[in-house]
């Protein structure tokens, strides 16, 4: 065995205790991947450090997928809000209306009973005018 080829051996041994030791308190760390892991890192170090990157920017897309999932339903909430002041306050509105509707309606029943009852004061007046005036005429 050359020299290199036992340095070589010595870092596979030494990243497999590594990556035990790290198995063994994280649970995420899958033990059937390891030994592949060990041999890219140690022997491709640049395509270790690719597929490294790979899965980084996964975790980013997934994060930045989330996040946009979270805006639209923060959009969604909003305008389920929205909607919902837009009903109430039409609502509150018709109350309004109803009510102004009501007290007009009252008014004018009020204005046409006093409109009635001056007609009919007016009438007793003439009324009493007319037997004022035949009381002052001299029997014929």
């Amino acid at each position: 065995m050359t020299s290199e080829a036992g340095g070589i051996m010595e870092k596979l041994k030494e990243k497999k205790v590594e990556y035990e030791a790290i198995a063994s308190t994280d649970s995420s760390v899958n033990l059937e991947n390891i030994d592949n892991r060990i041999i890219t890192e140690v022997l491709c170090p640049e395509r270790y450090d690719r597929s490294q990157a790979q899965v980084e920017v996964q975790r980013l897309r997934d994060q930045i997928a989330q996040m946009q999932v979270n805006t639209v339903e923060q959009i969604a909430e909003v305008q389920r809000k929205y909607e919902e002041l837009q009903q109430q306050f039409r609502a509150e509105a018709a109350e309004r209306e109803a009510a102004t509707a009501a007290r007009e309606a009252e008014a004018t029943v009020m204005v046409a009973e006093q409109s009635r009852k001056c007609d009919e004061l007016q009438l007793q007046l003439q009324h009493m005018m007319q037997m004022f005036q035949q009381s002052k005429k001299p029997p014929s």
